[in-house]
Order: structure tokens, then sequence, then C-alpha cells
């Protein structure tokens, strides 16, 4: 029988998982009351990677999050990737599943980065045919993650809430709302990020995630950020995560944090300061333990 824990995300924080943390996670008394993982790195047969990540989802719920589907891309979905997920999903049995977005392939060539799409009808189309095709052969609902945007398409003919809103509608599928991607596309797209937080269908939102991005100049003498998970959660940010915290209440939160990886007290500092965000909106009667460093 799998362990329930596996089945459902506490609306706790929770950390991206790197290997130079693994025995500060087993060392800690529950640091942490989730982790996360990108598919693409467990998709092997074994290995250390694997061997690691068995360990782990005997104590933590996991998140799976992929990275290389191109759910966006014009193509039809790679079908042995998708065999390769439902394998990974079938053993793992993880709580949550996630991808984004965006587009990241075209014909054979894949480009490592996560593109943005223009939301039309034609893309709305095609993306909850791509969803229905990931849900059907993962045998569960999946989480869609809104993007990070630098620029705009002139051929939009909705917003990118709305877009969402219709996604969830057709497909069952449920949100990943990224706190930090929407104050990156809103200063990027000069847009009011409060407006879009207003905006997403809370109800959708299974998973929050918060992640640090770097400021650059556009050569224009504008800000440019740039969604980077190289350094902390900037205030701004954390100040957006107490309004959307205030309208959906206490929901699994993530501290993504890929480049630049600090040592594990550095991270699970962001993860305290997440938690301390948490608990103004959780009821007095469901207290969670404290976050420990170890």
């Amino acid at each position: 029988m799998s362990d329930p824990r596996r089945n459902a995300l506490p609306a706790t924080p929770g950390v991206g998982y790197k290997a130079q943390h693994y025995r500060d996670i087993l060392a800690g008394p529950a640091p942490v009351g989730w982790l996360e993982i990108h598919a693409e790195n467990y998709l092997g047969d074994g290995g250390r990677p694997l061997a690691q990540l068995r360990q782990l989802a005997e104590d933590f719920p996991i998140s799976v999050h992929g990275v290389g589907l191109s759910i966006g891309g014009e193509a039809p979905l790679d079908r042995d990737h998708l065999a390769r997920l439902r394998h990974l999903c079938d053993w793992l049995q993880p709580a949550s599943f996630s991808e984004h977005l965006a587009w990241s392939s075209h014909d054979s060539a894949f480009l490592n980065d996560l593109l943005p799409l223009p939301y039309t009808e034609a893309t709305l189309t095609r993306v909850a045919h791509h969803i229905d095709q990931l849900q059907e052969a993962l045998g569960r609902t999946v989480l869609l993650e809104n993007p990070s945007s630098y620029l705009a398409f002139k051929a939009s003919e909705m917003s990118e809430t709305d877009f969402l809103r219709e996604v969830t509608r057709r497909t069952g599928c449920g949100l990943l709302l990224d706190v930090n991607n929407v104050f990156v596309s809103a200063v990027n797209l000069d847009l009011d990020p409060q407006a879009y937080v207003d905006a997403i269908p809370m109800e959708a939102v299974g998973e929050i995630h918060l992640g640090g991005h770097d400021t650059q100049d556009d050569g224009a003498g504008h800000p440019l950020l740039i969604d980077s998970h190289g350094c902390p959660v900037a205030d701004p940010v954390w100040a957006l995560l107490d309004r959307v915290l205030a309208a959906s209440g206490p929901k699994p939160l993530l501290i993504e944090w890929d480049n630049d990886v600090p040592d594990w007290p550095a991270l699970l500092a962001e993860a305290q300061r997440a938690e301390a965000a948490l608990a103004q909106v959780r009821p007095l009667a469901a207290p969670t333990p404290a976050l420990c460093l170890s």
C-alpha cells in the first residue's frame, strides 16, 4: 500500500532538491515539508540519483516538475518522453506533477529554454490538447506553470490569466502559480502584478513557487528582469506573495534555487521566511512545526 504522505503536498514550505544537500536533509528532523525534483534528471534506469530519490521519498512527499516536454510547441508531444515520465511517476507515486506553459523544441531541435507563446485561440486549442495527452499518459491531473516573459506578441487575443483560466476549464488541469514569474513578467512588460494575481483563478492553484531574479538594463534605460533562480527571493516578490496567500489561503510553497546553489542553511532560511508568510494566513487551530536548521 502506498504511503498516504505521497498523495498530497502539505501546505508548508518545500525546496527544490539538490544532491549536495542530501545528507543535510536526512540529518535534520523534518527540515522542510516536501521536496521538488526536475523530472528529466531522473529518467534513467539506476545510479546514485535514483537511489537517493528512493530514500528521500520514504520521508518526504515529492513534487515532480517537468522542464522538457514543450507543452506549447507545435509538434506532437514526444511519446517516448511521455513513457519515461509515466515510468517515473508509476514507481515514485509523487504528490504532484507540473509542467510549463512554454515551448522548447522545434522539429528535431531542443532549444534548452522555456519560450513564450502568443495567447490565441489556436494556441489554446493546441496547449489544451497537449495537456489532455499528458494527463492521459500519466493517469493524473497535472499543474501548469505561468511563464516568465520578456516580450509580448501582437497576435495575442487574450490576457495570460484569461488563457490560463480557459486551459483549466477545458482540461481540468490545475495551476502552479510562480509568483516570481508574475513579478518578472509584470516589470518587463509594464503590467500590474497585483492585477495579475487578482485575475488568477485561485481555486485552480495547487502549488506556489518563489525564486530569485537578476536585474539588467534593456539598453534603453529600463530594467530587464531575468528569472535566474540564482539568488534570494526579492522583497517585492515576498510582498506579492502576501497578496496571493491572502486570496488563496495556505498552499504548498516552494523555494527554487537552481543556479549558484547555496549551502543548506541559506536555502533553509528562505524556507523559514516562506513559513512566516504562510503562518499569517494559516488557521490558528492548525499549527505547523517550526522548520529546523541543522
